[in-house]
C-alpha cells in the first residue's frame, strides 16, 4: 500500500518550532519564507522578490550576499574560524580596530569587542560605572533621553525610555534620569537639571541626531554639541550610541562627524559587518582604559563573550568597511541623500503626511491618523501588508513610515518605492 506523504511547507515548519522577535505569535501572519538574497532584493519560496528598503532591520549596508564580503569570509573560514580572545589575538581583530579608530574622533583609542548592539551598550555602561568605582567615586546615576532605545538586555532596557516593552521588568531596572532631547528653547533648562545632579552622574548615554526605534525622531547636531560641551565641563562621561547611525546612515561616516564635541565612549553594531553576521563594538578613550590598569586584579573589566572578536565577523567588518570607503559607495550615499531630499519636497505637500524628516539615507514621516504617533497603532500592520503586496519590505513603526535602504539601491528602484508610497497615500483606506 502506497502512503502519500504531504510535503510540509517552510512556513508550517517554522510555525511549529520558532518564536519570532517583537511578534505576538497568537495573531501574527505566517512568516514569509526567504530562500535567497541578492543586492537590494530578497526572494521567497514562490520566487516572488521583495525590495528590502529597511535593510533587514537596518543592518545591510551593501546589499544581500555581497560577493566581496562572502569571498573574504570564505577565505577566513578556511584559515581561522574562532579563537578565544582572552590571552590570544589575531590579524582581523587587530586590523579592524586599527582601521576603525582612524575614522573615529581622536577621543576613541581602544576597542572592546562583543556580539550585538545591546551588549555593546552594556559594556559601555559597565565601563562608566566601574570607572567611577575604580577611582573611588560615588557616581552611579545615569542620564538618558526620553524616548531612547538602546537595546533589550537589562542594562540597555534601563537606559531606554519606559514603555509597554519594558513594563514587565520595571522593578528590576536601575535608576536613570531621563531628560528631553535638546533644542534652542530647552537647552538652558536641561543644563540646570544636569548641573544639580552632576556630582552623582556616572555617564550620559544618547542616540546622536536620530532616535530610531522611537519613530525616527530627529534633532539638531548643534544642540547636541552644546549639551555635550556642558556635560564635559561638569565631568560627566558621554556614551554615544551609534549602533544605528554608524557607517554612513546619516550621510557622513558617523553621526559624530556632525558634532563639535567628542564622546568618551562609542557603541557600534548593525551595519558593522555589512549585515553579514552579528558583532558589537564599544570604543573608549585612554582615560577610561587607564582607570582599569592596576596591580589590583579586582579593577579588571570583567566582561566577555565566547565569540568576542570572532575572526569571521572581524573579516566581514573589514570587507564591509573597505566597500563603505570606496568612491562608488560614497557616491551612492550622496545620491540617495539627494534623492530623498527631492522626494521630501513632494511628500511634505501630501494631505495624509506630517512631520517629514530626513538626514542622509534615513527618511521618515508620520502617516496622519488624527490620533498622534504610536508604535502600537494598528495602521502599521495594514501599511506593512500594503507594501508587501507591492513587493516592498517596509516595516512601519506604528504610523511612522521610514526608508533606510542599502547603499546599492538604484535611482530607479528608489523612484519605484517613492511612487508606491504616493499611491498608497492616495488610495489607502483605514
Amino acid at each position: 500500500m502506497n502512503t502519500i506523504t504531504k510535503e510540509i511547507s517552510l512556513q508550517e515548519r517554522d510555525k511549529a518550532v520558532n518564536w519570532h522577535p517583537y511578534t505576538q505569535m497568537k495573531t501574527a501572519d505566517d512568516a514569509i519564507p526567504i530562500v535567497k538574497g541578492k543586492g537590494i532584493y530578497l526572494y521567497d519560496t514562490e520566487g516572488k522578490k521583495y525590495l528590502d528598503v529597511v535593510s533587514s532591520w537596518w543592518v545591510t549596508l551593501h546589499g544581500h550576499s555581497h560577493p566581496y564580503i562572502a569571498q573574504r569570509v570564505f577565505e577566513q573560514l578556511n584559515t581561522l574560524e574562532q579563537v578565544i580572545f582572552a590571552g590570544f589575538t589575531h590579524e582581523p581583530a587587530v586590523q579592524f580596530s586599527e582601521n576603525l579608530l582612524k575614522l573615529l574622533p581622536d577621543s576613541q583609542e581602544k576597542v572592546f569587542y562583543s556580539d550585538n548592539g545591546s551588549t555593546a551598550v552594556e559594556v559601555a555602561l559597565k565601563m562608566c560605572i566601574q570607572y567611577a568605582y575604580n577611582k573611588e567615586k560615588k557616581k552611579t546615576k545615569i542620564l538618558a533621553f526620553k524616548n531612547a532605545y538602546h537595546g533589550d538586555t537589562f542594562g540597555a532596557m534601563s537606559v531606554s525610555g519606559k514603555s509597554f516593552w519594558t513594563k514587565p521588568f520595571e522593578s528590576m531596572l536601575f535608576e536613570v534620569v531621563f531628560i528631553d532631547t535638546p533644542n534652542a528653547e530647552n537647552l538652558e533648562n536641561l543644563q540646570q537639571q544636569i548641573k544639580e545632579l552632576a556630582g552623582e552622574v556616572a555617564c550620559f548615554i544618547y542616540e546622536p541626531l536620530v532616535q530610531g526605534a522611537a519613530g525616527m525622531l530627529m534633532y539638531k547636531a548643534e544642540d547636541l554639541s552644546q549639551l555635550m560641551n556642558f556635560c564635559r565641563e561638569e565631568g560627566i562621561l558621554m556614551i554615544q550610541d551609534e549602533v544605528f547611525t554608524g557607517f554612513g546612515r546619516t550621510g557622513k561616516l558617523f553621526a559624530a562627524d556632525y558634532l563639535t564635541e567628542k564622546p568618551d565612549i562609542m557603541c557600534f553594531s548593525k551595519g558593522l559587518t555589512g549585515g553579514t553576521m552579528p558583532m558589537g563594538i564599544t570604543t573608549c578613550s585612554n582615560d577610561i582604559y587607564d582607570a582599569f590598569l592596576s596591580e589590583d586584579r579586582y579593577k579588571t573589566l570583567f566582561h566577555g563573550h565566547s565569540f568576542t572578536a570572532n575572526p569571521l565577523a572581524c573579516t566581514a567588518a573589514l570587507a564591509s568597511m573597505e566597500l563603505l570607503l570606496t568612491n562608488e559607495t560614497q557616491m551612492n550615499i550622496n545620491r540617495i541623500t539627494h534623492q530623498h531630499s527631492e522626494f521630501v519636497k513632494a511628500l511634505a505637500l501630501h494631505p495624509r503626511v506630517e512631520k517629514v524628516r530626513q538626514i542622509g539615507t534615513i527618511l521618515a514621516f508620520d502617516f496622519k491618523t488624527g490620533n498622534g504617533t504610536s508604535y502600537f497603532n494598528e495602521i502599521g500592520k495594514k501599511l506593512y501588508n500594503e507594501f508587501l503586496q507591492r513587493g516592498i519590505i517596509m516595516r512601519p513603526l506604528g504610523n511612522v513610515i521610514y526608508l533606510v535602504p542599502p547603499y546599492c539601491i538604484t535611482s530607479e528602484e528608489l523612484d519605484f518605492v517613492y511612487q508606491n508610497i504616493i499611491e498608497i497615500l492616495d488610495t489607502f483606506r483605514d
